[in-house]
Order: C-alpha cells, then structure tokens, then sequence
C-alpha cells in the first residue's frame, strides 16, 4: 500500500464526520482528534518498530514494553480515580499479565524469543488488559453506587467488606470478561479476527494464519480472567477504612 491508497481510505473518516454532522451527534471533533492521533501514533511506532526489528536489542524491546505498559496505565487508571492507589494496581496488574504469558509462550518454546513476536504480543496482550481494566473499572465502581446501601447493610450485620463486596465484585469481573467470551463463539463464523486476516493479507498459509489466530485467543482468554480478578482483588480494600466502613466516593 502506498501513502497515496493510504490518503484514498481517509473516505472512511469522511462518512462518520457527515453522518455525524447530519444527525448532530457531536462526535466531530473527537472523530478528527481520534484520526489525527492514530495517523501520528502508528506512523511513529511503524518507524521506531522497524529501528527496535533491525537493532534486535533486548534493551530495546523492553523499553518497548514498558512504553506499553506505562501508556495503558495511564490511560486505565483514569477510569478508577475513585479507588485509591489505582494507578500502582493497574500497574501491578498489567505487569503482572505480561510476565505471565511471556513466561509461558517462551518456557514452552511455544513462540521464539525474537523480537517481532515479542513486542506484537506484548502489545496485543497489553492493549487487551488494558480494555478489560477500564471495563471493570467502569462497572465495578458503578456496582458499588448502585448498591452502596446493600454494602453498608451487610457491614452493619457484621459482615466483612470481602462479603459486603463480594457480589459487586464478582458481577463487574463477569462484566468484564463476557465481551471477550462471546466473541471467540463467533470467531471464524461472524468475523475474521485481525491477526489472521493480516497474515492471509500477506500471502500467509491460511491454516498457519488460523493457529496462530488460535494462540492469540487463547492468550486472551487468560489475560480476560487475570486481568479481571487481579484488579478487582487488589481493588476491593480500599474502597473501606480501618473501621471496615464504606469510603464515600
């Protein structure tokens, strides 16, 4: 594809700008912000990829994958400003992911230790955790509005705040985790996910396509669950002071 086809497909931003402006939705300018941002970012990282391929440094990869890490904290924490400490617990959280299951895809020579696998992983793992941390944010500390009554009644019977908690907890990981669930039941029938698409796009061996496309949901799977109980876990206590109160948010 050349810079001139790439200009040909910003066709594609048009028609949400005018749908947008016809029926007032008011999504204009975060539409253009939105274009203008993905257009800088991956241009950039397309340049810095190809340093960090040809360096095959793993200095370089690691500072790749804490840029990563850094960037989806950031962006996830401000999701959860009601919680305290969540910055450090997004953090622990993605860390803690990414470690996971590079440790098992190179333990098991499942992947090579090179570079292009690294980082595209990292960062398909990384993006997801970070998804996944703002869709447990949002509901999670939506569930504890809600229902904050339900919680304070539960401390005044003497209960814990795990159990005051414990329910709110566990329906905003479920939340959390249905999307990527769901979504691998249609896999194959109602789409054809991204890293296989792009690998038959290259002239790939579809079925090779397909069991790498396999790793890549099944790594999801694990990242949707740990992700999900990590933050919820390490975010539940801090909603209570030392007196096993509810914090008013």
């Amino acid at each position: 594809m050349t810079y001139l086809t790439l200009s040909i497909t910003l066709i594609f931003v048009l028609i949400p700008l005018f749908l947008s402006r016809t029926f007032k939705l008011g999504l204009e300018k975060d539409t253009l912000i939105a274009t203008v941002r993905s257009i800088i970012q991956l241009l950039v990282i397309g340049y810095v990829l190809k340093f960090v391929f040809d360096s095959e440094s793993f200095l370089y990869i690691f500072l790749m994958v804490v840029l990563m890490i850094v960037a989806a904290t950031h962006n996830a924490s401000r999701k959860g400003i009601a919680i305290k400490g969540i910055t450090w617990k997004v953090a622990v959280t993605l860390i803690f992911v990414e470690i996971l299951t590079q440790s098992i895809l190179l333990g098991f020579g499942i992947t090579p230790p090179e570079t292009q696998y690294i980082i595209s992983i990292s960062g398909m793992v990384i993006g997801n955790s970070m998804v996944l941390s703002i869709l447990f944010l949002n509901r999670f500390t939506s569930e504890v509005e809600t229902h904050q009554d339900q919680i304070e009644l539960i401390l005044a019977l003497g209960g814990t705040p795990k159990q005051a908690v414990h329910t709110r907890l566990i329906e905003a990981i479920k939340a959390s985790m249905i999307p990527t669930i769901e979504s691998q039941k249609t896999v194959g029938l109602v789409q054809l996910p991204g890293m296989m698409s792009g690998q038959i796009i290259a002239g790939a061996d579809p079925v090779q396509a397909v069991q790498f496309q396999l790793l890549i949901l099944f790594l999801l799977l694990t990242t949707a669950a740990v992700t999900s109980l990590s933050l919820g876990f390490l975010s539940y206590p801090t909603l209570f002071n030392q007196r096993m109160q509810l914090l008013k948010s």
